[in-house]
Parts: structure tokens; sequence; C-alpha cells
């Protein structure tokens, strides 16, 4: 959590960006476009997913993709955008079955490469010559199929129940996806969804290999992240085409320590809640109201590593909550430049905060009374900034 206050607009993008690729199993991601191709027979959702995870899959993927990225509407960055993981671009992908692979975009302002495999996720911009990284959880093979055990049905009708309480999910449309039998599936929030639409994925039929991962702004046909795939073969791949390094000399951003916000600030030991105690150890002033734009506050606590003094309150549930973020300013700063030189301005009753609308969210970020606040939620800008002003 203590990188969320200092977090870049392009960091962002890339975090966005990174998600939805390993969403796609680490396999083959890709849109249904047009053209004709076979469809499999109608099968109910349980049993197409019980089949596609027995299925061996291929040894490999390589790809043709198209990244699409509409996730920002006009206005929302100011200046060029600059990078393929802001504007969209075309480019390839690489995968093997053991976990492991690789996306490069390619646009005139200079490539972008994810790679990823079991442990790491990383992301290099050229156009900034920075690589971001990120550590994936530990225990989870990330599309790694050799040795896996695969779920009963009665295991995944279990599963399928759990998730049917808070998301509304399809069945198994039969389809076809750049030429071959596909099975898709989309689930919505039953509520406090904030500005997600839903999320679509499909599969092959036969191999069981992801062939489409989308994310959908509510109110949108189109999705807001896509991958696509123009062409698709399956077989062996080499390792050289998965396991690429960024150039010598690139800046290295750290996304991926994994901190806890039940630590203690200062190391080991119970987590600091409740509303007293979090301000007698952060050492300011903490602003965190019973409510929050009609939301109730649900936990206040102190997260990040020693000395980070860092407070987290939280309003609402469920993907509908706003979280606004606290820390003392330190001395002389006017907020985290890192964030505000390429952000738009807006007014908070009387002080000038930075804004990063997008079609999923809002994140504001301002500074009052020698406190520097962020406040982040999947919330239209009008009720991100009400909440922002009510934050005295």
């Amino acid at each position: 959590m203590s990188y969320l206050r200092r977090i870049s607009t392009r960091s962002l993008i890339v975090l966005l960006v990174a998600v939805l690729a390993l969403a796609a199993g680490g396999a083959a991601i890709a849109v249904a476009a047009g053209g004709g191709g076979p469809t499999p027979p109608p099968k109910p959702l349980d049993e197409a997913i019980h089949d596609a995870l027995g299925s061996n899959g291929p040894a490999g993927v390589t790809a043709r993709i198209r990244f699409t990225n509409k996730l920002f509407p006009s206005g929302a960055l100011l200046g060029q955008a600059g990078s393929a993981l802001m504007s969209g671009a075309s480019g390839r992908l690489w995968a093997t079955n053991d976990g492991r692979g690789r996306i490069e975009l390619q646009s005139d302002s200079g490539d972008v490469q994810i790679v990823w495999n079991q442990n790491v996720i990383s992301a290099y911009d050229a156009s900034s010559n920075t690589v971001y990284r990120a550590d994936l959880p530990a225990g989870d093979n990330h599309g790694a199929t050799h040795g896996a055990t695969r779920p009963t049905l009665g295991g995944i009708d279990t599963f399928l129940a759990e998730l049917g309480k808070h998301w509304l999910v399809s069945a198994a449309h039969p389809t076809h996806v750049a030429g071959n039998a596909a099975y898709s599936v989309s689930v919505a929030p039953k509520h406090d969804g904030g500005l997600l639409g839903s999320l679509e994925l499909a599969w092959d039929a036969l191999r069981g290999t992801p062939l489409k991962a989308a994310i959908f702004a509510q109110g949108s046909s189109s999705p807001v992240l896509g991958l696509t795939v123009t062409s698709i073969s399956y077989g062996s791949v080499s390792a050289g085409d998965v396991d690429v390094a960024p150039p010598a000399g690139a800046k290295v951003v750290d996304l991926g320590s994994s901190e806890h916000g039940n630590e203690k600030a200062g190391g080991s030991g119970p987590a600091v809640t409740g509303i007293d105690a979090v301000e007698a150890a952060a050492g300011f002033q903490v602003i965190a109201p019973d409510s929050l734009v009609g939301l109730p506050r649900k936990d206040v606590r102190l997260v990040g590593s020693s000395g980070s003094k860092t407070v987290l309150a939280v309003y609402g549930e469920g993907l509908g909550a706003i979280l606004v973020v606290e820390r003392k300013a330190a001395a002389g700063s006017h907020g985290s430049a890192d964030i505000t030189s390429s952000l738009p301005k807006v007014s908070l009753d009387g002080l000038t905060g930075h804004e990063l609308a997008t079609q999923l969210g809002t994140v504001i970020q301002w500074q009052r009374g020698g406190t520097e606040y962020l406040l982040a939620g999947s919330v239209p800008p009008a009720a991100a900034e009400t909440a922002a002003r009510d934050l005295k």
C-alpha cells in the first residue's frame, strides 16, 4: 500500500495492463472478430469449465495481437499520451504452458514489453526507459499446467455458487474466436460494483486455452481494456521468446512489495486500527468522518512498512468502496510531483487538487494543513470531488 501515495499515472496504466495480461491465464488472448468459424455444442457452464481445465492444453502459443485502451475519456490526461500503454497498440504474444510469457506492443512513441513467469511480472516502457516490476502471489501457477490437479465437477459447482453470491454469471455461450470453436462467459457485479460493468472471458473449447479477456465500464458496449488476437498458432515456444531482459541501465520501479494492511507500523505485531489508536500512532490529525458521500466508514488503520505512518480509511464495501490514504506531508512539498505533474487540476473549496479521471474510477490527490491526501474509488469525478471536499 505504501506506493499508492506516490504511484505515477504511467504506473497505474502498467498495473492495469499487467492484470489484464495475467487474467488471460498466461496463454493467448483474443476477441472474436468478423468471419466464420466452428462453434461447439451447447454445454452447461460447469461442464464447459470442467472440460477446459481437464485439457492438457497446447505446448505454447504464438499470436499477433492488438491492445485496446479506452480507459481515459477526453481531457483525463494532460499532454501527449506518449506510450503504447496509454493509447493502445498492435504487437505480438508468446506464451508457454509452464507459466512464462511475453507481450510486445509497438507504437511510434516506443515499444512496451510485458514479461512474466510464475514469480514476477515486469513491463518495460521504452518511451520512458523504465521497468515496472511486481512480485506475483506465492502458490499461484499463473497458467502452468504441469502437475495440476483437475478440479471435480462438484468443486466447480461450489465455486460458481460462491461466485454467484456477489456476481451475475452468464451461461457458457458457444462461439468462435479467431476461427476456433470457443465458449465465452461474462460476469457482472450484483451490487457495489462502482463503475465496472462486466468482465468477459472466452476459451478454446478443445484446448482450454483462454481466448478473450476484456473489461467493460458501465453502459459501454465496447471494452475499456482489451487484448485482441489477429492471428494465432499453437506449438512449442522457445525460451528466447519469453525470457527477455530489459535494457541495461533502464530505471526500475518496484511495485511488488506485498505490504499487508494488517501490519503494525514499525514491524510485526497486531494491526493498529480505530481512529484514536491510528491518530496516536500516525502523529498527525487524521480526518476520517463516520461517513463519506453516504458511505459508512468500514475501517481505518495504519498501513505500510516501518516508519511509513500512512493511514488508510475505507468507506463502503465491494468495488464501489472509496479509499482514503493520508500521511504527513514532507516539509516544503506541494504534493507528489510524480502524480501531479501530468494530471489536470481540480478546485476543492479553495485548495488545488490533481485528478486522474478514468472510465473505471477516479483518483484525486491534494494537501491540507500539512497532510497529504489521496482518494480513490470506482466512482465518477463529481462523486470523488464531493468526497474530497467533505474531508475537513
